[in-house]
């Protein structure tokens, strides 16, 4: 009996060991990369604006999030105070709104009025921050699936840079899109 009980106290310990050794292995292959190395490179163009990014703020990327489900939904008015005072936008299609909120979101409504459902499929999304310049931004990448005043369903691929002011507000977006490829013909797709 005796060696029964000191069998399992060894086979005890033994578990218990190699399983603190294992996280501890784990820990260490996790932390193989350390994010706040640098190597030394360098870069053929100099960034106008900043090459010098980390993660920012998840809260932002939570905010554009609904934005967004609030522009499927038609019900952009509740995203009002995700916006600064002033904001300006730059479309893809070339136009640009530079105003107050309230006049960013009365063109947002009769934007959304015109559309008929949308639905957006989001790919990713990113919150970064500028160390340089200490701003906040989130980049997002959807496809976006809206249906016309004909009914027909139209998608494009959206990718949307959104810069947060200090007060986590929206000032500022840069929009870029493409419809998506053609498929081939089937007798090109040898």
């Amino acid at each position: 009996m005796r060696k029964i009980s000191l069998f399992v106290s060894i086979a005890f310990l033994v578990s218990c060991t190699s399983g603190s050794n294992k996280t501890t292995t784990e820990a260490v292959k996790t932390s193989d990369y350390d994010s706040t190395r640098h190597e030394s490179l360098t870069y053929p163009y100099m960034a106008s604006y900043s090459s010098d990014f980390e993660i920012g703020d998840a809260k932002n990327a939570q905010t554009l999030l609904e934005l967004y489900q609030n522009w499927d939904n038609n019900t952009v008015e509740n995203s009002k105070n995700s916006f600064a005072d002033a904001d300006t936008m730059f479309f893809a299609d070339g136009n640009m709104f530079m105003g107050s909120r309230d006049s960013l979101i009365a063109v947002a409504k009769r934007m959304r009025g015109q559309m008929g459902k949308v639905v957006d499929s989001i790919h990713a999304w990113v919150p970064l921050r500028s160390k340089d310049r200490d701003e906040q931004w989130v980049v997002i990448w959807t496809r976006e699936y809206s249906t016309g005043a004909n009914g027909k369903m139209t998608p494009k691929e959206l990718q949307e840079t959104w810069r947060f002011n200090k007060d986590g507000k929206i000032n500022l977006m840069y929009q870029y899109a493409q419809l998506p490829p053609k498929m081939p013909p089937a007798s090109m797709k040898k």
